[in-house]
């Protein structure tokens, strides 16, 4: 089952990631670019926030019960996916490639020929 250091470890082998914790101590971000693509409680890591296309959200949120709108997000763009061994790790993984996806597809140019070059 993915836990924290699974996951903070996942996301910083991605190109272009930082770690942050601008909500607090207990709040770990990770961006692209500066830009958003997953938050998570540090202390008790129930659940991800991830962005996510908003017709596939509903569909995940339709079909898994541990897929669920975003927490404290924008309920159409984001959702929250809890870490309670329900989900497949492989699920998991890949809500967080769909997520950094969507946010290193929206950088404006300049910023995607610099993360290229960082892979």
């Amino acid at each position: 089952m993915i836990n924290v250091e699974t996951y903070r470890d996942y996301c910083l082998s991605k190109p272009g990631v930082t770690e942050s914790c601008p909500f607090g101590p207990n709040t770990l971000v990770f961006k692209v670019m500066d830009k958003m693509f997953a938050l998570s409680s540090i202390d008790t890591f129930e659940f991800i926030n991830l962005k996510c296309n908003p017709e596939r959200a509903q569909e995940l949120r339709a079909n898994h019960p541990a897929i669920q709108p975003g927490y404290h997000m924008n309920k159409q763009h984001w959702n929250s996916v809890y870490v309670d061994g329900t989900l497949p790790d492989e699920l998991i993984y890949e809500l967080i490639d769909h997520s950094y996806g969507l946010i290193a597809n929206s950088l404006p140019k300049k910023l995607k020929t610099e993360l290229e070059g960082l892979r």
